[in-house]
């Protein structure tokens, strides 16, 4: 009986560690309170330059100042993650990191700008102060905005700036 016993809850724990998730139960995750199970940021100093060169150019042309938004880094890096991967700079997948974004924190609008190959903060905000449709991206009617910068394979590095309206 004892022997039994113990077969019983060595399979109890056995099928408890050893099932895996399946795409039905990942779905069902309710991703508005995904953002809050999330660790916080850690933003790199090159990060926090661009976010701070953003909002400095923002008051520079009477806009409000924008928050930092941790769910759009973590989207940012993401997409970070999947240039790097391709070797290419690119806005693919946008359309899902928009919808992750209304879903997370309730965005009514969001757009984006990459980057790639700038060696500073500021030499990559200046570019997108040239380009018309980055400047409008800078410009734009938002509250929050997130940043990712990551080192490509080449040492060259990806941006992706990611702004929201709350």
């Amino acid at each position: 009986m004892k022997n039994l016993t113990y077969f019983v809850w060595l399979m109890a724990v056995c099928t408890i560690y050893l099932t895996s998730c399946s795409k039905e139960s990942v779905d069902e995750v309710d991703s508005a309170n995904l953002s809050a199970k999330l660790a916080p940021v850690n933003y790199s100093s090159i990060e926090l330059d661009v976010l701070e060169l953003v909002n400095a150019y923002r008051q520079q042309q009477g806009l409000n100042s924008l928050l930092y938004l941790d769910e759009g880094s973590i989207e940012a890096a993401g997409h970070n993650q999947h240039m790097i991967k391709d070797n290419e700079v690119c806005h693919h997948f946008f359309g899902s990191r928009y919808q992750s974004l209304v879903k997370s924190v309730n965005a009514k609008a969001v757009s984006e700008n990459v980057g790639f190959g700038y060696s500073t903060a500021e030499a990559v905000v200046k570019a997108w102060i040239k380009s018309d449709g980055h400047r409008e991206n800078l410009e734009g009617d938002h509250t929050h905005f997130g940043i990712s910068v990551k080192e490509g394979n080449d040492g060259k590095y990806y941006f992706t700036n990611i702004f929201v309206r709350k």
